[in-house]
């Protein structure tokens, strides 16, 4: 399933239309994948919209990801942005279909509930990482383009190492006028080490699968990756916390043998001593645990496949975290 140079690329909207991303944005976008070698195509709904959801009726993004699939030449597709709602499809989806026209698919953010129900419901392999609108972005994006080519690119075991420096803004807002903050790195809460199947990415989004058919139910070993955004605000620390004891009480969390926790987005507010405080408790204190990886709601971000394998070695003076199988 790597990706060759000349490869097509299909642009779908299952969360939120396209019609909200600039010219500019598209063109960056357009420019940088072609740039790697891979060429462009879009699903013929993306535009669509709704007063309501600001994204297409369930039929048109259900059939635009039918046709995606279902088409020899597609090689990749990625979403467009993120958004909400994208659990209305989840039901209407063909997963035979899916299952017999294996794909990468890519995207973060409301896209967790897609990429994690596909592999819940046919074992295909899914990947969180860059929507086709983070392309376009104009500056510090090496990062993010780096590690979406060693995933797609090449077939080596991939070293997780923190960017030099990330950004938490509007950045489509101007291009030209970006402001990147030092970053300190991954850090250590629980030291130790597990390796395991990845499952995860956007928290709140993970748990609306809970007691439905869409919900990873697995016997292997787990390596939890999760973020959440700052929508909460002043309530994020309560809003993560909660969120993350849900997911505590499942069957499948028995299995997680190590936990990765993207950074947060500055109006958070989250610091070292804030997870410490939040991540004290009985179920956690013999998993390993890193905080601050490269991916989120903050840029750049790496690409990590769930259902991939993944190991992690967590001490204070090392941190390994290694990505192996991902097809």
């Amino acid at each position: 399933m790597n990706l060759k140079e000349n490869d097509l690329i299909r642009v779908i909207a299952p969360s939120r239309s396209m019609v909200i991303l600039s010219d500019e944005v598209c063109n960056i976008a357009n420019e940088t994948l072609n740039s790697i070698g891979l060429a462009v195509s879009l699903g013929n709904n993306v535009m669509e919209t709704n007063p309501y959801y600001v994204a297409g009726s369930i039929s048109k993004r259900v059939e635009d990801i039918h046709n995606a699939f279902k088409d020899p030449n597609v090689k990749c597709i990625l979403t467009a942005i993120g958004g909400y709602n994208i659990n209305q499809i989840l039901p209407y989806l063909d997963y035979e279909l899916i299952k017999n026209n294996p794909k990468i698919l890519c995207g973060y953010s409301d896209i967790t509930a897609l990429l994690v129900a596909i592999y819940a419901k046919t074992g295909m392999i899914t990947f969180h990482g860059p929507h086709y609108s983070t392309f376009g972005m104009k500056l510090g994006n090496e990062y993010t383009i780096n590690y979406f080519k060693k995933m797609f690119l090449e077939n080596e075991e991939i070293n997780i190492v923190s960017a030099d420096e990330y950004s938490d803004e509007a950045w489509y807002l101007n291009q030209d006028k970006r402001n990147f903050i030092k970053n300190e790195g991954m850090k250590v809460i629980n030291e130790g080490s597990g390796k395991g199947n990845i499952i995860g990415g956007n928290l709140c989004t993970l748990n609306l699968l809970q007691g439905t058919e869409y919900f990873p139910k697995l016997n292997e070993d787990i390596i939890l990756f999760l973020e959440d955004d700052e929508e909460s605000l002043d309530n994020f620390i309560l809003e993560f916390d909660r969120n993350l004891v849900s997911l505590m009480q499942t069957e499948m969390f028995k299995r997680v043998k190590g936990l990765v926790l993207g950074r947060c987005q500055n109006a958070s507010e989250m610091t070292d001593e804030k997870w410490e405080l939040l991540l004290n408790k009985p179920e956690l204190k013999n998993i390993p645990i890193i905080i601050n990886a490269d991916f989120g709601h903050t840029t750049p971000m790496f690409t990590f496949p769930i259902g991939g394998e993944c190991s992690l070695n967590a001490k204070q003076k090392k941190i390994e975290l290694k990505i192996g199988k991902r097809y």
